[in-house]
C-alpha cells in the first residue's frame, strides 16, 4: 500500500482549499499512492482556537457537499481518501473523518471521542463526542482506522483498532509548535505503533492561524516504531510511503504482544 499524506495551509476560503485539495489528490495518484489523507478540519478555519460565540460556525453533513467532490475524485482516481470535517447531524456537531473507498463509495465516519477543552482548543464548545467506538473499515487499499487528533492519546483506541486487524491507522490532526514537547508526538504514535502491530500516519495541518502556528511535521510509522516518512514543518507537501503490509504479521506486536494479552483481570482495571 502507497500512502500519501496531504499537508496544506488553508487557501482563503473553503473553496480554494478544497479545490486545491482535490490538485493535490492528483499528485498522489500520480506518484501511486492507494490511500490518501487529509489533516483535521483540512478545508476550513480551526474554528476551536477561539471560544464559540452564538451559533454554530457553517458545518455539513455526510454525506454533503464536500464529501460528494472528495467522492467524485476518489471514484476518477481509484483511490481510497480519508478526510476530515465539521460535520452537522441534526442538532449535533462532530469533528469527523469520512472514509471514501477506491470507488467513492462512503464506507462509513468516525467520529471523534474524546473532546478537550484548553487555551486555542475550545473544543468542547464546538463538537459533541461521537457515540460509537472506533472502526477499521475494509477498503480496496487494505484495512484503515482512524483514530481523531486528541483519541491518538487514548491507549484503548488504538488498542481497539489493533484488536480489529487495522493495517494502518490514519490519524487526521491540528497540532501546534510547542504544543507538546520536542518529539513527543512522534514518539507517542511510534510507540502505539509498536505495541499494537500496525503502520501509523499522522497528518497535520501547517501555515498560522491567529495565534496558532501549525506545526506540519507529518510522518509514517512502520509497525516497529521506525519512521518510514516525514514531512516539513513550514510547508505544503505530499508525503508518501510505502506501507509493506505483508510484514504485519511477523512484527513484534502480533507475533508476541497480541498473543499473550490478557483479558481476564481487565474489570478490576475498567469498573
Amino acid at each position: 500500500m502507497l500512502i500519501a499524506l496531504i499537508q496544506q495551509h488553508l487557501a482563503g476560503s473553503r473553496e480554494a482549499t478544497l479545490e486545491r485539495g482535490l490538485a493535490r489528490l492528483e499528485r498522489a495518484a500520480h506518484l501511486g499512492a492507494d490511500l490518501a489523507c487529509f489533516s483535521e478540519l483540512a478545508f476550513e478555519p480551526f474554528y476551536p482556537r477561539l471560544p464559540r460565540s452564538g451559533e454554530h460556525p457553517p458545518a455539513e453533513t455526510i454525506p454533503g457537499p464536500t464529501t460528494d467532490r472528495l467522492a467524485k475524485k476518489a471514484r476518477e482516481l481509484g483511490m481510497v481518501v480519508v478526510a476530515n470535517l465539521y460535520e452537522r447531524d441534526g442538532d449535533r456537531h462532530y469533528d469527523a473523518s469520512p472514509v471514501l473507498d477506491a470507488d467513492g463509495s462512503l464506507l462509513g465516519v468516525t467520529r471523534m471521542l474524546h473532546i478537550t477543552e484548553y487555551e486555542g482548543f475550545h473544543e468542547q464548545q464546538y463538537y459533541d463526542p461521537g457515540e460509537h467506538g472506533p472502526r477499521v473499515y475494509e477498503t480496496r487499499a487494505g484495512r484503515v482506522g482512524v483514530a481523531i487528533c486528541y483519541d491518538r492519546h487514548y491507549p484503548e483506541v488504538l488498542r481497539k483498532l489493533a484488536l480489529e486487524r487495522a493495517d494502518v491507522v490514519v490519524v487526521p490532526q491540528a497540532g501546534t509548535v510547542g504544543e507538546w514537547p520536542a518529539g513527543l508526538v512522534e514518539a507517542e504514535l511510534r510507540v502505539a505503533a509498536f505495541q499494537n502491530g500496525f503502520f501509523a500516519a499522522l497528518c497535520n495541518r501547517v501555515g498560522v492561524e491567529g495565534d496558532l502556528h501549525w506545526s506540519g511535521g507529518s510522518f509514517v510509522t512502520d509497525p516497529e516504531g521506525l519512521i518510514l516518512a516525514r514531512a516539513a514543518t513550514d510547508t505544503d507537501e505530499v508525503l508518501v510511503a510505502d506501507l509493506d503490509l505483508g510484514r504485519l504479521e511477523g512484527c513484534t506486536a502480533r507475533r508476541l504482544f497480541l498473543r499473550h494479552r490478557r483479558t481476564d483481570w481487565l474489570r478490576e482495571a475498567y469498573p
